[in-house]
Parts: structure tokens; sequence; C-alpha cells
């Protein structure tokens, strides 16, 4: 995996603060699944958690003639991905939050 700039940025400037990273949320991902639903251009990509949760994403063009199987899975993915990020923030400030109260 590339570290992104806004990646490289932020663990220069926190290396010492708790916080999320992209190879934690990739660590957090057990199975990706995609369906097309017949006779549409809907892709949704569900994605297993190594704890069983799920969570989903999405992605559809308006005109048949756009449809790309894998830019659509793409999409989707990076949807249900986007999730994982929000779930494991709200884990992080609780843990945190927690901590600060003993």
């Amino acid at each position: 995996m590339t570290q992104t700039v806004e990646e490289q940025i932020a663990s220069e400037k926190c290396d010492t603060a708790p916080r999320i990273t992209p190879a934690h949320i990739s660590s957090k991902v057990r199975k990706v699944e995609y369906h097309v639903f017949p006779n549409t251009q809907l892709t949704v990509c569900c994605m297993t958690l190594t704890n069983g949760f799920t969570t989903t994403g999405e992605s559809a063009c308006a005109s048949p003639e756009n449809f790309n199987k894998s830019i659509g899975e793409r999409i989707a993915f990076d949807m249900a991905l986007e999730k994982i990020w929000q779930l494991e923030g709200y884990l992080l400030k609780e843990d945190l939050y927690q901590k600060s109260l003993t």
C-alpha cells in the first residue's frame, strides 16, 4: 500500500497521538463480495470485518452505456471502507474517553 500525502503528513505531525491508519483499516477487512443487480447498473460491495460485522458501499451510473464493472466495484469498495473509518474512529475516541475517566 502506498502512503498518501495526507497520511505522510499525519504520521509526521502525529507521531505520539493515537490515530487510525490505513493499515489498521485494511487489517479489519476479512472478506469482500460484490453484487451487480440484474438489469441495473447498481453495484454493492459487502465487506465482512474480522469480528463478523458487515458494511456496505454502493455505486450506480445513470446511463447503462457508462457502466463499467471494475469502476463500480472500486467506488462501492471505497464507500464501504469509509464506513469502517467512521466505526474505528468512534471506537478510538470511546477508548480515549474511558481512559480519561480513570
